[in-house]
């Protein structure tokens, strides 16, 4: 008889995104109120000041920004990694007719956004940043619909989650393939060596898991020096971790238990105070009726929705999925509302799109007022729907 499968690492990676979601709002906040205050000009200088050391065999001395952007997320992304992972081996994309449905809204939600943003944008210098708006922030968007309670039923949040994560592995792969600078070969060869290693560790079972942890700060090295992003090597360090399908405590849920709150209450937090540090001028108004802001905001505002909604009901009228336990399409179409808060990981892929200030300014505004407004129009939406309920049947809510 098959044991039942552990589910405890899902409900507080649940949990702590919820409430993570809230911090992130607050220091949204407190870094905007920085920025435009007399401490702006000082919380540059902090954030440009380098830090490390360097030699001629070893040169780690970098600015506080970038330790933040390629040092902290990757072990964010090492998190992402890792709930990939194991919702590909035991949870909701752990079968096809599972994975079919949040993959599908998924895909939907990125080539939508994408493809809006790229017409609008078409023989623009900002052409570049079409996978900006591609992008859901797990942690907000959670977050949100934690705020509704039992308001939606659980299975959306489920779903919204599995959406999240799928997107989460879309973005990786497009930050991957199309956000990469100039490649080094050799450092490549490097860094093959090294995850080939940790697979071999994996297929031996060695589980634990300072073994795998140690070759991963080689790898993050040679990963960074290679032209890819230092982030990806996150992901590939979580996608060697031994994992399980029974009730025992796998290393994977191990290591995610261990990293979930310092992720969500630390590493996420600080990325949102150094990277939202954005100074109001007027013509940032201005800026959101250019091609770069009107992409972005109709690609999460419109572009999320519709792409979720479609493919989808495009999964469900293929056979290949159903909806979830009493979701019907309304509640699709409000989470595919609240899949266009992009906040964290859109900021991370402007940062690698633009190298002009400006259009990194201008791209954070608008990801900031298009994320606000996807959360708000789904909270909203959402929570009219249950209004509605209410009105007609006091039993039933």
């Amino acid at each position: 008889m098959a044991q039942a499968i552990n589910l405890k690492p899902f409900k507080d990676f649940l949990k702590s995104e919820q409430i993570g979601g809230v911090i992130l709002i607050i220091c949204v906040i407190v870094s905007l109120i920085i920025a435009n205050s007399n401490l702006g000009a000082a919380f540059e200088n902090l954030l440009s000041t380098k830090i490390g050391f360097s030699s001629l065999a070893i040169p780690l001395e970098f600015s506080v920004s970038l330790w933040i952007n390629d040092g902290l997320m990757a072990i964010f992304f090492l998190l992402v990694g890792l709930e990939i992972k194991r919702e590909i081996i035991e949870g909701e994309l752990s079968s096809p007719q599972k994975a079919a449905m949040p993959i599908f809204a998924a895909l939907g939600g990125m080539i939508f956004p994408a493809s809006i943003y790229a017409l609008i944008n078409s023989n623009t210098p900002t052409i570049d940043g079409w996978g900006i708006p591609m992008a859901t922030d797990i942690a907000f968007a959670l977050g949100v619909i934690s705020l509704l309670g039992k308001r939606v039923p659980s299975s959306l949040k489920i779903f919204l989650a599995a959406l999240a994560i799928a997107d989460d592995l879309g973005a990786i792969l497009v930050i991957a393939i199309f956000y990469t600078n100039e490649l080094h070969w050799m450092q490549l060869l490097y860094s093959a060596g090294i995850l080939i290693a940790l697979i071999a560790l994996n297929r031996f079972g060695i589980k634990k898991l300072i073994y795998y942890i140690i070759p991963g700060f080689f790898l993050w090295y040679f990963v960074h020096h290679s032209g890819i992003h230092a982030t990806i090597a996150g992901v590939l360090i979580a996608l060697t971790i031994p994992t399980n399908t029974v009730k025992e405590e796998s290393p994977l849920e191990k290591l995610e238990h261990l990293l979930v709150r310092p992720v969500n209450f630390l590493i996420m937090p600080i990325f949102a105070l150094a990277n939202t540090n954005i100074r109001f001028e007027n013509k940032m108004i201005d800026g959101l009726s250019s091609p770069l802001g009107l992409g972005i905001i109709c690609g999460l505002a419109l572009g999320k929705p519709i792409g979720v909604s479609l493919f989808s009901w495009l999964s469900v009228k293929l056979g290949m999925a159903k909806l979830p336990n009493k979701v019907n399409w309304k509640h699709i179409f409000g989470l595919g509302l609240l899949a266009g808060i992009g906040f964290t990981m859109s900021v991370f892929i402007a940062l690698l799109s633009f190298s002009t200030i400006e259009y990194q300014i201008q791209a954070k505004f608008a990801i900031l007022v298009s994320s606000v407004l996807a959360g708000i129009s789904g909270y909203v939406f959402l929570s009219s729907l249950n209004h509605k309920k209410t009105m007609v049947s006091p039993k039933e809510a």
